[in-house]
């Protein structure tokens, strides 16, 4: 039965902080074309150069950078010391988003790694425990779920603070290099300096709610999982 609340209480949560944080992939996707500013961002450098000068800007210029066309969103890897950079030379958002990453790199080491390592054993702590209940060999579900929202709560604690960072520093780290660069005219810059906020007021909320219900779900899914067997 406890399991049962549980999963009652944690999906009106969800439904409640979607509403809260006006969580829609709809208005991302929407604010993220702007046929005006994209034309602006085609006088730009390709992305491996851009990347290149922001981690020069940043007095970080050891770390590798890879281009990957199959990735769907360009990222930074702590243990390899990467950034990944996919196919996003189209949209004015790659000025914003190359400097997040790039931000990401000078984060805190032992956190990015931390991170790193923690999400795995998180995901692997859950995979484990649902497969072994299904089995019908963990006898202590409650013990179990209690660790894994412990397990949850330091993900979250752990993830909104590296994204949020690196999201909040981007727009500044952008438009210094906007202007550092003299390709655009006062005007182009402050447009797309205007439009990395706007895109920042919603992306940082979604993120937040995005990395919460991803933790939500693996609870939902192991509750289930518990009160069928």
């Amino acid at each position: 039965m406890e399991f049962t609340i549980i999963v009652i209480i944690e999906i009106v949560l969800i439904i409640v902080l979607k509403i809260v944080f006006d969580y829609s992939l709809k208005k991302i996707k929407e604010i993220s074309k702007d046929i005006e500013l994209d034309k602006i961002s085609k006088k730009y450098p390709d992305n491996i150069e851009i990347c290149k000068e922001y981690l020069k800007m940043l007095k970080n210029e050891n770390v590798k950078i890879e281009k990957n066309d199959n990735t769907k969103s360009c990222v930074y890897i702590a243990v390899t010391n990467k950034i990944v950079i996919t196919s996003i030379s189209n949209s004015y958002s790659r000025i914003q988003t190359i400097a997040h990453e790039c931000l990401h790199s000078i984060q805190n080491r032992k956190l990015l790694v931390f991170n790193f390592i923690f999400s795995n054993i998180y995901l692997i702590y859950f995979w484990t425990s649902s497969i072994l209940t299904i089995i019908g060999m963990l006898k202590l579900k409650t013990l179990f779920l209690s660790i894994l929202l412990l397990l949850s709560m330091i993900y979250i604690l752990t993830r909104n603070y590296l994204e949020n960072d690196a999201m909040i520093k981007a727009k500044y780290l952008a438009k210094e290099y906007l202007e550092k660069e003299k390709i655009s005219d006062k005007l182009e810059i402050e447009k797309l300096v205007n439009k990395f906020e706007e895109i920042n007021n919603i992306g940082i909320k979604s993120v937040n709610f995005s990395i919460f219900l991803s933790s939500m779900w693996k609870i939902i899914i192991f509750c289930t999982i518990c009160i069928f067997k």
